[in-house]
């Protein structure tokens, strides 16, 4: 594992060259395509030692904070061209992909709080200094306030924890069981906030809105996904306490999706109906994860290496369309069809993904949480087939309301479109649909 880290550490010195821009974006899927070889698909921890490890749960996430990395310099060919602050630009985003490859590959878990939290910081700074309007200081205080406020409680619980048992290894930890109430509450709640679920997700819209296309694709693609990783490693060792809680979280969340769904459908901004549709797949995530079946693990990993990948793609359409009509508003942003016919296709295709269709991995996913949510309650089935209706409403709405219609005459642009735009939907696109054929790397780990 730590062959990987000081790979990237060492690229820290290409930040500040001149000509260092696509250079730098060429080790990383260097880098990207290296950790895929490094693979062994078997079910064991990987690359093993005190301080790091890596099983197939924390290999998948990796993978995709890699990826999404790769993505986030290619959408923001802007910042390079007109030289806005670039090598500050690029030296953030390497030290948000240290601080996520160490989040995903602690083995202790106060060294996992540490990265968790310090992944914050420069995800700050990308909202401060790249965002689009004055109200980002405000956004940047509600992503700091949301997430620290919940997190102070479970540092607290940490050492709680090692008082008791005097190990902080997750391993060792798994093979536990602690039965309090003040350890539930302190560990879960700030993967909830992160996640998020409904009732603390107000840091995320605003935090989407103000952030500029990369810190939009970072944050949609891998820092709401910490919160599942966190629960996931939480759980096995409060598992029987969890049993006694778990109703709350599951009935907040499937009420919260579908409540969710709704807004989106009255949203004019094309960034926030994307950042509330997030909060409506995180809402199934947590559900799944809150059952403890095996279904709902793995339909939940897949459905958060999915959504990474699809909403991630769906930011940088948003961009795509800003870049060329200077505005998010869905009265504005309208026949696209005509004016970018083969941008259509993609926003076709990644649409379709947000709403579960086959072949994507959103359907496997969402197949397997239905299952496990269906399974723990029937009642549950009234809110889960309003939630899919609804998801694929407010998708065809964000469709047909940007693609069809009369063209906006105050436009900025002729282009259609870059080739550097298409490969980037593409390489979005593509591994969310092969992905599936290699389901069963999903069910390894558990």
């Amino acid at each position: 594992m730590l062959k990987f880290l000081f790979m990237l550490v060492f690229m820290i010195p290409l930040c500040w060259l001149n000509q260092f821009y696509w250079i730098f974006q060429s080790y990383l899927f260097l880098i990207s395509f290296f950790f895929i070889c490094y693979n062994y698909f078997s079910n064991y921890w990987m690359g093993l030692s005190y301080f790091m490890g890596c099983d197939l749960f924390s290999y998948g996430l990796i993978l995709l904070s890699l990826w999404i990395c790769c993505l986030m310099l290619m959408s923001s060919e802007l910042i390079n061209s007109t030289n806005n602050y670039k090598s500050f630009f690029v030296f953030f985003v390497l030290i948000l992909l240290i601080l996520l490859y160490l989040t995903f590959s602690s083995m202790s878990i106060f060294m996992f709080y540490l990265f968790f939290e310090g992944s914050l910081i420069p995800t700050l700074f990308l909202i401060l200094g790249w965002g689009y309007q004055p109200e980002r200081l405000q956004a940047g205080i509600y992503l700091l306030f949301y997430t620290l406020m919940a997190s102070m409680p479970m540092l607290i619980g940490i050492f709680y924890i090692y008082n008791m048992k005097f190990t902080m290894d997750m391993f060792m930890l798994s093979k536990m069981n602690l039965i309090s109430s003040f350890i539930y509450i302190s560990m879960i709640f700030a993967f909830l906030v992160k996640m998020p679920m409904f009732m603390v997700h107000l840091w995320l819209p605003k935090a989407h809105v103000e952030a500029p296309v990369s810190g939009s694709m970072i944050l949609a693609g891998i820092l709401l996904k910490l919160g599942g990783y966190g629960l996931l490693r939480v759980m096995p060792f409060l598992s029987y306490i969890n049993l006694k809680y778990n109703f709350a979280w599951l009935s907040i969340s499937l009420v919260g999706g579908f409540l969710m769904s709704l807004v989106c459908l009255q949203q004019t901004d094309l960034k926030a109906l994307i950042a509330y549709s997030s909060v409506v797949h995180m809402s199934i995530v947590i559900s799944g994860l809150m059952t403890l079946t095996i279904w709902g693990l793995s339909g939940s990993y897949i459905l958060m290496i999915a959504h990474g990948l699809c909403s991630s793609g769906l930011f940088c359409l948003a961009n795509i369309s800003y870049e060329r009509f200077g505005s998010r508003s869905l009265f504005l942003n309208k026949g696209l069809l005509n004016f970018m016919p083969s941008m259509a296709f993609w926003w076709f295709l990644l649409c379709s993904m947000n709403m579960a269709a086959p072949p994507s991995l959103n359907l496997l996913g969402e197949i397997k949480l239905l299952n496990s949510i269906i399974s723990w309650s029937w009642i549950s089935m009234i809110m889960l087939s309003l939630m899919s209706f609804f998801s694929a409403v407010y998708t065809l709405y964000l469709y047909s309301y940007s693609q069809h219609g009369n063209l906006y005459s105050g436009l900025f642009s002729f282009s259609s479109g870059y080739s550097r735009e298409y490969l980037m939907l593409f390489l979005h696109w593509f591994p969310l649909n092969i992905l599936i054929l290699k389901s069963d790397f999903f069910l390894y780990w558990i």
